[in-house]
């Protein structure tokens, strides 16, 4: 039963690898996959677990829902970021940031959009961040490819953003609040790697793209639509809706409560905000202009992908196969730049919170202390790892279904750039602490 459970989440993930040929949506075999993975936990517990003393079926059920209260905090902040996001869209108030980008030139839209992002992510975190990018670059670009490409770099951005930043990422918060790194010490040890993680990719796309972009036809808002925006409205929203997003690491410094509650507070004065606005208007007037319409067009297969992916990780974690791998990392490499590699580049196929919790376990601070190199360096590679394929981190799963990224196209085009950039980012730390 514990192969089994690996059997079904490799043959899982192949199916969504193959999305495209196999025209089975990957929300589909995603939850699929993390049903069939605890129900095989729950049905082969005597065999897993043979001492079964702290299991059992009761056991099992309770660790099920701790995960899923974890794993719905993650899906609660993305609907509310994503439905925040929609509806500066709705208003137009990206045009805020689009009508001032003039570059048409390719390669230097590229910078400026990676080193926006990377930026960016440090200061809201890397998911957020790409929600916003990549709504932004559906302004922006027309073609496809183009698009898809420029999707690439906001997530390779989005993710080594993050690994610098104490509230940049889910791994890095977690070392940061499980006391394993300061604020400042990861903030100065891991910006110039970080830093080389996107350099080193952005150089190497350059080469892919030639010439200017084509910008997508305006939409303009249909009737009475176009007529009820106004360009203060237009403001407000986008100011609001920004200002909403760029308070959550704040309100989280400040209450301790998970980061979907300051999502849901924004999103609560959004809502009110955009109803008082249009409490004089007729329902046929206000149209898709109130939050109620927006949330209908929420990317619900997304975020069942989301919880697929997950839960099935969690039942992984659950029945010790993570703990196995860590361990199994410890014995044959030893050395914290192998085990640490390892573990980033593993990331890219099972969701690195997971791994770093397994890793916060396996070497206790007795062994690493605070602020050892081996915290920061497990953060720049859990961090920046999930680049290598498209579903290896939030960053690029939010991305991916946004954008309807296919896996093999992220695989083939952008694994490579991400990769040197991982490797770069790894050298450029040994160069620097070792």
């Amino acid at each position: 039963m514990f192969i089994l459970m690996a059997v079904i989440f490799v043959l899982g993930y192949i199916a969504i690898a193959l999305e495209h040929p196999l025209h089975i949506n990957k929300a589909a075999s995603a939850i699929l996959v993390g049903a069939l993975v605890w129900a095989v936990l729950m049905l082969g517990q005597d065999s897993i677990f043979p001492d079964g003393a702290e299991h059992g079926s009761d056991g099992l059920i309770h660790q099920l829902h701790e995960h899923l209260g974890e794993i719905g905090s993650i899906l609660f902040f993305l609907m509310g970021a994503m439905t925040i996001v929609e509806l500066i869209d709705v208003y137009e108030g990206f045009r805020v940031i689009t009508d001032r980008i003039t570059s048409t030139k390719k390669t230097s839209l590229m910078w400026i959009v990676g080193i926006l992002t990377f930026f960016l992510s440090a200061v809201l975190d890397n998911l957020t961040t790409t929600i916003v990018m990549c709504a932004l670059l559906r302004k922006l670009i027309k073609d496809k490819e183009t698009l898809w490409i420029f999707t690439g770099v906001v997530v390779i951005a989005a993710n080594a953003g993050g690994a610098w930043s104490p509230i940049g990422d889910v791994t890095t918060i977690m070392l940061w609040v499980g006391g394993q790194v300061t604020t400042f010490n990861i903030m100065m040890k891991l910006i110039l790697p970080s830093l080389v993680c996107v350099v080193l990719p952005l150089l190497w796309i350059g080469r892919m793209l030639k010439g200017n972009i084509e910008r997508p036809d305006k939409v303009k808002l249909t009737g009475h639509h176009q007529s009820n925006v106004t360009d203060g409205e237009r403001s407000l929203v986008f100011w609001l809706g920004v200002s909403a997003l760029l308070f959550v690491p704040v309100f989280k410094a400040i209450t301790h409560l998970p980061p979907f509650v300051g999502v849901m507070l924004g999103l609560g004065v959004l809502w009110i905000v955009t109803e008082i606005l249009h409490q004089r208007s007729n329902a046929d007037q206000r149209g898709d202009l109130l939050v109620s319409a927006v949330l209908r067009k929420i990317d619900l297969p997304s975020v069942l992908f989301f919880l697929g992916i997950l839960v099935a990780v969690a039942g992984l974690q659950v029945a010790g196969h993570l703990t196995l791998l860590a361990k199994g990392l410890d014995s044959a490499l030893g050395d914290i730049y192998l085990i640490n590699g390892a573990i980033g580049v593993l990331s890219a196929i099972v969701d690195n919170v997971p791994l770093v919790a397994a890793a916060m376990g396996m070497y206790p601070m007795s062994q690493y202390p605070a602020d050892h190199l081996f915290w920061e360096l497990l953060a720049l590679c859990a961090g920046t790892g999930g680049s290598l394929l498209i579903i290896g981190s939030a960053a690029g799963v939010a991305a991916m279904g946004i954008i309807n990224i296919d896996f093999i196209w992220y695989l083939k085009k952008m694994t490579f750039p991400a990769v040197l950039g991982y490797l770069g980012g790894i050298v450029t730390f040994w160069l620097i602490w070792n």
